[in-house]
């Protein structure tokens, strides 16, 4: 699904004490089957641009366009019931959203609330389990009695179940460890491809986005600091130091060599390890040549 923000602005309690203007005059693309990294400080705005593409907020000003729908300022959106059932959202700790007494029927929650028959459910909590890892042993136990892991699997499995067109990931790996976090990544990366999915990540990590981002958006004090691919946003580290952001490891890394070796290698999403196996390859390969 196309999304598009247009000149959209959003103020939490406006004509208060408390009015605080959160995002402001937004505009920007993300085409149909893109992955978009949203990064920025706490505050900058970052959470309160996902909670439009699914209709928990309402623009105060302007137009959020998902596919066919319109969300507009000032107008009630039409069908949203609908909307929703096409933008699924993992929020942190997503595990925290679980309920039911069974896997089974935590997993079935959503769709069976939308009205998808029984058979369609039963598929589908098949699909999404063998998307998430999981075996079909977990179905008829309690998501209380797997580990921190699993449950997140299972949470993140009810969303899948929806089979939603647009993904939207809320800093999704909060709370694991590295490997963790590349397996969960890896999982949504995969679901991304197959799917088709328009996916917007909101991350702290660089490094997610560099790898797994075809468009990023630099978020600073609700307002869009950079846009561009990840080729365009880390060529340049300085307007991200502005904004108190660094470069991505693997490419201060890169840019490390090429300043010191006057080498450029090209990022194919290498690790920083594979990254200096190939630069070792290239010393030895040059001491050779000279012998």
């Amino acid at each position: 699904m196309d999304i598009a923000f247009k000149n959209v602005s959003f103020t939490y309690q406006p004509n208060t004490p408390f009015e605080h203007h959160a995002l402001n005059d937004l505009n920007f693309e993300a085409k149909s089957g893109s992955f978009v990294a949203v990064i920025g400080h706490t505050g900058s705005g970052k959470s309160t641009l996902i909670q439009h593409l699914n209709g928990l907020l309402n623009p105060t000003e302007g137009v959020v366009s998902i596919g066919g729908y319109r969300l507009v300022a000032g107008e009630k959106t039409k069908d949203i019931r609908s909307l929703r059932e096409k933008v699924g959202v993992v929020f942190q700790y997503p595990e925290h959203q679980l309920f039911e007494e069974t896997v089974a029927k935590d997993i079935a929650f959503g769709p069976m609330n939308f009205g998808v028959g029984q058979d369609d459910i039963q598929q589908r909590t098949r699909e999404v389990l063998t998307a998430v890892n999981l075996p079909e042993e977990v179905l008829e136990r309690s998501p209380f009695d797997l580990s921190g892991g699993q449950m997140r699997r299972v949470a993140i499995a009810g969303v899948l179940a929806m089979e939603p067109e647009v993904l939207v990931l809320d800093e999704p790996t909060a709370g694991l460890d590295p490997r963790g976090q590349r397996e969960i990544m890896e999982m949504f990366y995969k679901m991304h491809q197959e799917k088709k999915l328009t996916t917007f990540l909101v991350t702290h990590s660089m490094e997610d986005a560099l790898r797994y981002a075809d468009h990023i958006l630099i978020m600073n004090q609700g307002e869009i600091h950079m846009e561009g691919t990840p080729e365009e946003i880390f060529e340049d580290g300085a307007p991200l130091k502005d904004v108190q952001l660094d470069l991505p490891e693997v490419v201060q890394f890169l840019k490390a060599i090429e300043d010191r070796f006057d080498v450029k290698i090209p990022y194919r999403h290498q690790t920083i390890a594979q990254l200096a196996k190939e630069l070792t390859a290239m010393v030895q390969g040059g001491r050779s040549n000279e012998q």
